[in-house]
């Protein structure tokens, strides 16, 4: 199975951009700059950057960022859809409302590569419902999804 863990490590570098330590990988891994600092209410792991004491998520920069639901749940939902689900229908089966699901479809286009990756390995999907996901998501996005 394809995890995120694997697609990026996000206590690899500091994601603040005014950061003296922005976007460099950490090279002493006997003294990280990097550090675990503990988990956030949903269990996602924190991290603490030394340089400049900024406080992450391992989710920063993702689909996930900021979400309650378990990152399984919004995967589940978007390969739904890829297979030809409609929306009220995802909303009904995995229970969450229509505009919540949405929304996830609007940030996961904005993450299209790493998402389309997951879907290939993890959900088996065809190149084709991706595509299809994607003009799905973009057709919509001048109405409300």
């Amino acid at each position: 199975e394809l995890m995120m863990e694997q697609l990026a490590n996000p206590g690899d570098f500091c994601p603040n951009e005014t950061c003296a330590s922005y976007g460099k990988l950490q090279k002493d891994q006997l003294q990280p700059n990097i550090v675990k600092y503990g988990k956030s209410k949903n269990g996602t792991q924190r991290y603490k950057c030394k340089t400049c004491g900024k406080v992450f998520t391992a989710t920063k920069g993702t689909v996930f960022y900021r979400k309650q639901t378990p990152q399984e749940d919004i995967l589940k939902t978007i390969a739904l859809i890829a297979e030809g689900l409609r929306v009220s229908s995802a909303s009904r089966v995995m229970e969450h409302t229509e505009d919540t699901i949405s929304s996830w479809l609007k940030e996961a286009s904005e993450h299209a590569e790493i998402i389309e990756q997951i879907l290939l390995c993890d959900y088996k999907m065809e190149q084709a419902q991706i595509d299809g996901l994607w003009s799905y998501v973009k057709n919509k996005g001048s109405k409300k999804l």
